[in-house]
């Protein structure tokens, strides 16, 4: 069976659509528009897994012959779960408490194949050890990035990374958001032509 006419990536991350981008493959982006609260009892792998399942779903109602790409993030700091913080107070907040210590991003991805019916999904989990830094470097960094829309408050693609003593993972794009080496694996078992 062929693959499907078109690749969409259920999502409205400028972040995700620029990693997108680097697998030089044609794409669309549609925003999945779905409750991006945990639920009950929920683990942090649970709740990634599970929304970007959601986001791959929502979009196959309207698509019914493509390849749709779902991807979603949290940190967590021993037990606690740090989402998007929305505003400057929360970011704040945020970067105080990882300050000097280990935080695990997890990223949950998911393909989708409305054609088959198909599906594959993972989470990618990049442990990133933050130093001692200053409450000035808090606010410098959140002056020039405004990581409002980012899990945890961390932008490693841009300042952020002098935030950090050492990164540990497999996928160096997953702390972005989107895993790309685990994403060209599972589109390539879909019948895409990546290198």
């Amino acid at each position: 069976m062929a693959r499907p006419e078109k690749i969409i990536m259920a999502s409205s991350s400028p972040y995700r659509k620029a990693l997108m981008q680097r697998l030089q493959i044609s794409f669309i982006t549609i925003n999945p528009d779905i409750s991006e609260s945990a639920l009950p009892a929920e683990s942090a792998p649970q709740i990634v897994s599970r929304l970007a399942r959601e986001k791959v779903e929502k979009v196959a109602e309207n698509e019914k012959n493509a390849l749709i790409i779902g991807s979603d993030q949290v940190a967590v700091l021993e037990d606690c779960i740090l989402g998007k913080p929305g505003n400057r107070s929360n970011a704040k907040r945020q970067l105080i408490t990882m300050r000097d210590r280990e935080v695990s991003f997890l990223t949950g991805l998911c393909v989708l194949n409305t054609q088959s019916g198909s599906s594959l999904t993972d989470v990618v989990s990049t442990m990133v050890s933050f130093r001692d830094y200053s409450d000035d470097e808090i606010e410098h960094y959140l002056d020039k990035e405004s990581p409002f829309d980012c899990a945890g408050s961390f932008k490693s693609e841009q300042l952020g990374i002098t935030l950090v003593k050492a990164i540990s993972g497999s996928d160096p794009t997953s702390l972005i958001g989107l895993p790309l080496i685990r994403l060209a694996e599972m589109l390539r078992s879909e019948g895409c032509d990546i290198p």
